[in-house]
């Protein structure tokens, strides 16, 4: 059983900055990716950011040069530092790790709840 437990979310005003975080944990033998999406009504699941297990990172166009995927590799966790938050990256944020439970096990995907972050003044 793997849990991913976002935090962080919330009512911020154009310009302003927040810093979600997702906590995994359970069983987890090792983490191959994490990631975050977000989902605005009417709209499809993006991807925002991802990093992997060798530190590197992918993000969305649109979030290049505000936003900050980082991990700290001992506690199974993922941030992501927003800075000049727009009102269009109002959403829903969801946390996504694939890992795998044990030495030969197959990767999977997990889902955080989400955390709903507005950008609004």
């Amino acid at each position: 059983q793997v849990q991913l437990v976002e935090s962080g979310g919330g009512l911020v005003q154009p310009g302003g900055s927040l810093r979600l975080s997702c906590a995994a944990s359970g069983s987890i033998f090792s983490i191959y990716v994490m990631r975050w999406y977000r989902q605005a009504p009417g709209n499809q699941r993006e991807l925002v950011a991802h990093i992997s297990n060798g530190g590197s990172t992918v993000y969305a166009d649109a979030v290049k040069g505000r936003f900050t995927i980082s991990r700290d590799y001992a506690k199974n966790t993922v941030y992501l530092q927003m800075n000049s938050l727009k009102p269009e990256d109002t959403a829903v944020y969801y946390c996504n790790a694939v890992l795998i439970s044990s030495p030969n096990g197959t990767p999977y995907a997990y889902w955080g709840q989400g955390t709903q972050v507005t950008v609004s003044s």
